[in-house]
C-alpha cells in the first residue's frame, strides 16, 4: 500500500469523492415533505479521510431510520457539501444550507478547523447545532444552542493528558522525564498545553517542548533532538499524515522510551494502521473507541457490520474504529431530541439537549452547560502484538487494547516501545 502523504490523501479522497462540490441523498427522501438535514463534509482535501467515513456512518443512520418511517412521520434527506478541508469555504456553504436550501436541521463538518468557522453562520441564525469532533468550540462563544460529539468534555487543559501520564504510573520504573512535540493547530496546542500543566503534577520534568508547523515534511532533526534528550516519556500531539512522518522518522532512527505516543492522530485511521504496521506496536496514544468487550454498546456492532460492508465501495476507512460511531450518534440525539420536541423548533430542541440524557451507539450521553460531555471520556489505548499491516487483527479485541480510563480497561500496558528494524 502506498505511503500516506498530504497530497495523497487529497488525491484519494478526491478520486473517490462521492460529489465535487455538493450531495444531496434524494434516496432517503420519500414523499413530498422531508426532513432535511444539511451540514457541510470535507470530502477532499487533508481531512477527507475522516470526512468521508463520518459521511457514510451518517447515511446508515439515515437509511436506518427511514427503514423505521423517518421522524415526525418525514423521511429523513441528508443535503451536503464538500468543504474541501478548507475552513475559508465553511461560511458561505452555511449561509446557503440554511438560507437557501432552507434546512430543518444543520449539523457541523467534521474537526475543530472547520467547525469553528461555521459558528457565527448558525449563531446569527439561532440554529440548534450538534457538532462532530470539535475541541473547545464553544469555549469562548458560549452558545447556549451548541452540543458537541466529542469525549474531551469541558476542560481540556485539565484533563486531555490525564490518562496518559495515568499510563506512566504503571510503568515498573517511575519516569522522571518527559518530552513535547505539537503541531502548530488548535487541538494539537490544547493537548500540549494539558501535558504540560498536568507533568508537574505527576512528578515529570519537561526536557525538551517544541511546536511544529503543518507544512513540516521531515522530522527526523526534529526526532534526533528528542532523542538526545534521552527522555523517560514521549508526548506527540500531531495530525494525520504528520503521525506517519514522525513515527516513520522514529522508527529509522530506532527511538525508543519507557512510554511513548501521547495526542497522535493518525493511528486510529485503517489505512495508517495497514501502512505502518509493526511500527504502531506498543505505541500508547488518544483514542475515542476500540471494539474491546468494555465498549460494546447497544447497537454499535451492527453498525459496524453496515459499515464494513460499505466502506470499500464508498472507497473510504475499512474499520470503523474511531468517529465513525459518533458521527452516527450525532445524528441519533438529533433524532431523540426531535422525537421528544415533536416539531422543529430550534430553542425547544436546544431546551431538551440540554435537559435530558442520550441512548447511543457509543453509550449514554448528557451535555454540559457548554454542551461539551459532562463526563469526559478520554481514552488511551496500546497496540500490542503487531507484526503486519492486515487490518482484520483491529476487528478483534486485543489489538488496540484500552489502558485509561479504569471503567473501560481491558489490557495491562506493555512496555518499552520500540519501533522494530
Amino acid at each position: 500500500m502506498p505511503e500516506i502523504t498530504r497530497r495523497g490523501l487529497g488525491r484519494a479522497a478526491a478520486a473517490g469523492a462521492l460529489t465535487a462540490a455538493a450531495g444531496a441523498f434524494p434516496a432517503f427522501a420519500q414523499g413530498s415533505n422531508p426532513l432535511r438535514i444539511g451540514f457541510s463534509m470535507s470530502l477532499s482535501g487533508g481531512l477527507a479521510a475522516n470526512g468521508r467515513s463520518a459521511l457514510l456512518a451518517q447515511k446508515i443512520w439515515a437509511e436506518d431510520v427511514n427503514a423505521k418511517g423517518g421522524i415526525l412521520g418525514r423521511q429523513v434527506q441528508l443535503v451536503s457539501y464538500d468543504d474541501q478541508s478548507n475552513p475559508a469555504n465553511v461560511p458561505s456553504l452555511y449561509t446557503k444550507l440554511i438560507d437557501v436550501d432552507k434546512v430543518d436541521i444543520v449539523t457541523s463538518p467534521y474537526a475543530t478547523a472547520m467547525i469553528a468557522p461555521s459558528m457565527p453562520v448558525v449563531m446569527q441564525r439561532g440554529m440548534c447545532y450538534v457538532s462532530l469532533f470539535g475541541a473547545g468550540t464553544n469555549e469562548k462563544l458560549k452558545y447556549n444552542r451548541y452540543f458537541s460529539m466529542n469525549v474531551t468534555g469541558d476542560d481540556i487543559k485539565g484533563t486531555y493528558a490525564r490518562g496518559f501520564l495515568e499510563c506512566a504510573k504503571m510503568l515498573s520504573t517511575p519516569p522522571k522525564t518527559i518530552s513535547i512535540l505539537a503541531v502548530d493547530n488548535d487541538f494539537a496546542q490544547r493537548a500540549a498545553e494539558s501535558v504540560r500543566l498536568l507533568s508537574k503534577e505527576y512528578g515529570l520534568r519537561v526536557v525538551y517542548d517544541r511546536s511544529y508547523p503543518p507544512s513540516t515534511v521531515d522530522f527526523t532533526p526534529t526526532i534526533r533532538a528528542i532523542q538526545a534528550q534521552r527522555p523517560d516519556v514521549v508526548f506527540f500531539a500531531s495530525y494525520p499524515p504528520d503521525s506517519n512522518g514522525i513515527l516513520r522518522a522514529v522508527s529509522e532512527l530506532r527511538f525508543t522510551a519507557a512510554l511513548f505516543g501521547g495526542g497522535m492522530i493518525g493511528p486510529q485511521i485503517a489505512a495508517v494502521q495497514a501502512q505502518l504496521g509493526p511500527i504502531l506496536n506498543n505505541l500508547v496514544t488518544w483514542d475515542v473507541y476500540s471494539p474491546e468487550p468494555t465498549m460494546r454498546f447497544p447497537g454499535v456492532v451492527e453498525f459496524q457490520e453496515k459499515y464494513r460492508a460499505r466502506a470499500p465501495q464508498e472507497q473510504t476507512d475499512l474499520l470503523g474504529n474511531y468517529l465513525q460511531p459518533y458521527a452516527y450518534a450525532q445524528m441519533q440525539v438529533v433524532e431523540q431530541a426531535l422525537a421528544r420536541v415533536g416539531k422543529v423548533d430550534q430553542a425547544a430542541l436546544a431546551a431538551d439537549m440540554r435537559a435530558n440524557t442520550f441512548n447511543t451507539i457509543v453509550g449514554e450521553i448528557a451535555f454540559s452547560a457548554l454542551g461539551e460531555w459532562k463526563t469526559e471520556r478520554n481514552l488511551f489505548v496500546q497496540f500490542q502484538n503487531i507484526t503486519d499491516g492486515d487490518l482484520e487483527k483491529y476487528k478483534k479485541p486485543g489489538t488496540k487494547v484500552i489502558l485509561y480510563p479504569p471503567s473501560l480497561k481491558s489490557g495491562t500496558l506493555q512496555t518499552p516501545y520500540g519501533a522494530p528494524a
